[in-house]
């Protein structure tokens, strides 16, 4: 099997993030409910991979990141716990469903929201973000990476917008973190969304949202939190004011060990390795008759490593199917949750097939990737 829907999950994990989950449900306890050597060794744990989520995304703070199940429900936290009716809010075209369903939901509460469209290649005008605001903004809510395309967001160009305009930026990094260089205070970012279980290489079932200093966020879920016990309102210091309930210690363990292994790899060497293969792979199909590969790379230092592409006219899934069936290719056909950009792009009905790249494929994979794309256009 050639598995490239790293873009869904990152299917290959290294040795160490499997072997710290196994280990932490052997010997790890529930953090913060005791002070036991098992519960203690849960918050060791916890407590190290927030500092190092923190060193990676230039907060200063440790406690200012909360663990969540994924990028959704740190979006859903960050969009429901800052805006309310009679807000005014920007984002763009370019989003995943995570992004635009509790924005319309709060559309439908009386906060008013813009759209920032996307043109033919999958990019947006900066200065249409610049225009839509207006006295009543309080802030933009924006991918670094789209999930479709691959092309990159210039994070700190709508960091620098929303500064000068004194509104909030929340930016969905569930492509970027751990490829990316991301630095929270340089790019201007308020609250930053990711999931663990991408190219962060941790397990499924972990995610956080890192919260500047001076900025909160009201709880989605509240109940349990460890301390305040007798108090009938949920804690609101950071991090338990966003982690109701029992946190995923064993997942966490895991995403520690795979912060750790990107660590000792280099960010910089897995996003050259990963560039590379992308590159690799489409420049083996970009020229091909009867395929149309979908966003910008005119700068390829600046893209996520997704190629996306169709066939002639052919549904994007039966493509997939082919793929998978002739030659074993793991892809991800469809909408991708994206229904505004496959609109921007023209692929609302056939859909489109992605491939996406981690640091774990290989040469030959991309080379008989795209021999499969060249059999199946011929």
């Amino acid at each position: 099997m050639i598995y490239l829907d790293n873009g869904a999950t990152t299917f290959h994990k290294p040795e160490s993030v499997i072997q710290a989950v196994a280990d932490a449900m052997r010997c790890m306890g529930n953090s913060g409910r005791g002070s036991h050597e098992a519960s203690l060794k849960a918050s060791r744990i916890i407590y190290d991979t927030r500092a190092m989520l923190a060193a990676m995304f230039g907060l200063r703070d440790p406690s200012r990141v909360a663990f969540t199940a994924n990028s959704t429900e740190s979006l859903n936290m960050a969009i429901q716990g800052l805006f309310s009716p009679g807000d005014h809010v920007i984002t763009t075209a370019l989003e995943h469903n995570s992004v635009l369903r509790p924005l319309y939901r709060l559309r439908e509460q009386g906060v008013e929201l813009t759209i920032v469209r996307a043109d033919r290649q999958g990019n947006i005008r900066y200065e249409d973000i610049r225009e839509a605001v207006k006295p009543s903004t309080k802030g933009v809510v924006c991918t670094h990476g789209s999930n479709l395309t691959g092309n990159l967001v210039d994070i700190g160009r709508v960091g620098k917008i929303c500064a000068e305009a004194g509104i909030l930026l929340v930016v969905d990094a569930s492509q970027t973190a751990g490829v990316f260089d991301i630095d929270m205070e340089a790019m201007g970012i308020d609250v930053l969304c990711f999931t663990g279980h991408k190219s962060l290489l941790g397990p499924q079932g972990t995610g956080g949202i890192c919260v500047r200093e001076g900025v909160e966020v009201r709880p989605l879920v509240v109940g349990g939190s460890g301390v305040q016990t007798y108090s009938q309102a949920h804690p609101r210091q950071m991090p338990v004011a966003l982690e109701a309930g029992t946190l995923n210690s064993h997942g966490i363990a895991g995403l520690h060990a795979a912060l750790a292994f990107i660590e000792e790899t280099g960010m910089e060497r897995i996003w050259y390795r990963e560039l590379m293969l992308m590159r690799r792979f489409y420049e083996g199909v970009r020229a091909l008759p009867g395929v149309r590969v979908y966003g910008d790379f005119s700068d390829m230092d600046r893209h996520a490593p997704i190629v996306t592409l169709n066939i002639r006219d052919y549904d994007s899934g039966e493509v997939a199917d082919e793929l998978m069936e002739r030659y074993g290719i793991c892809t991800r056909p469809g909408a991708h949750c994206a229904p505004l950009l496959h609109r921007a792009l023209g692929t609302e009905g056939q859909g489109a097939v992605r491939f996406s790249m981690s640091y774990f494929n290989t040469e030959e994979e991309m080379d008989l990737a795209a021999m499969a794309v060249r059999e199946l256009a011929s």
